[in-house]
């Protein structure tokens, strides 16, 4: 076997590389735009604005600090970017958010490959086995015909999803669709570019109810909210929580 490759003049010529050895893996454009390394890590830690993190997270163009590959990926840690918020005197929502990351990471580790498996019952009043195993076609190709089409297109052309966004496409999937978290879990996956099976497969079990006490939905006022979206049409969402709770859930007792 010819030993590959290791140096490159640039990310270009890396790409380049990559189409050659693998033709069928890359398409024309999934080449990430996001530079990988540890030194622009570094550079992306110290220009996040984390003051004003707490107030704008929630909002599609809030300020996000877009470490997550980068920590996915090993280029930071946890403690160096914990010490770093410290240091600049960072909201606490913002180290929060770690203690997250970092808790999920331990459930990893005393869960391994059980991360999988549902930790608890559906809360939803269905059964796990009236759930879809496979992803429908028209999720993995974005053409449901809803404004999540524009979440897939994003995730799958990008590798990136605001958290928000990723709740809501989990949410529609799981719920709106009644497909089992684990395949939407796997289509995540697949495409995030920080996509790590702790945060991602227990945050989806989180959404799901099978690791939290209510399964989680959202409304169309809450994503006109954060995205700005004042005026299109955003249908099956549209409702109170309470009638779209009644819809989706007809059988789920009071808990």
């Amino acid at each position: 076997m010819t030993e590959m490759r290791r140096d490159f003049a640039d990310k270009d010529d890396l790409t380049a590389y990559l189409r050659q050895q693998f033709p069928d893996a890359l398409a024309p454009d999934a080449v990430s735009t996001v530079d990988g390394g540890r030194q622009p890590a570094i550079a992306r830690l110290q220009a996040a604005d984390l003051r004003r993190y707490d107030k704008t997270r929630n909002f599609l163009d809030g300020d996000v600090t877009m470490l997550a590959p980068y920590i996915r990926h090993g280029m930071l840690s946890l403690a160096e970017v914990r010490d770093h918020a410290l240091d600049v005197n960072a909201p606490a929502k913002f180290i929060n958010e770690l203690g997250w990351r970092d808790y999920w990471q331990r459930l990893y580790e005393k869960l391994g490959d059980d991360i999988w498996q549902d930790q608890e019952r559906y809360k939803t009043g269905w059964t796990a086995d009236q759930y879809a195993a496979d992803l429908p076609d028209d999720i993995a190709t974005g053409t449901t015909g809803t404004c999540m089409d524009h979440f897939i297109d994003q995730l799958v052309t990008t590798g990136y999803l605001h958290n928000h966004a990723r709740m809501w496409l989990a949410a529609y999937i799981v719920h709106w669709r009644r497909v089992r978290w684990q395949a939407g879990a796997r289509f995540f996956l697949s495409h995030l570019l920080d996509g790590d099976p702790a945060s991602n497969n227990l945050s989806f079990q989180w959404i799901a109810s099978t690791f939290s006490h209510k399964p989680y939905i959202m409304n169309a006022d809450n994503i006109r909210k954060y995205t700005g979206w004042r005026k299109r049409p955003l249908a099956p969402f549209e409702g109170s929580y309470e009638r779209l709770a009644r819809n989706l859930f007809p059988h789920r007792e009071n808990e």
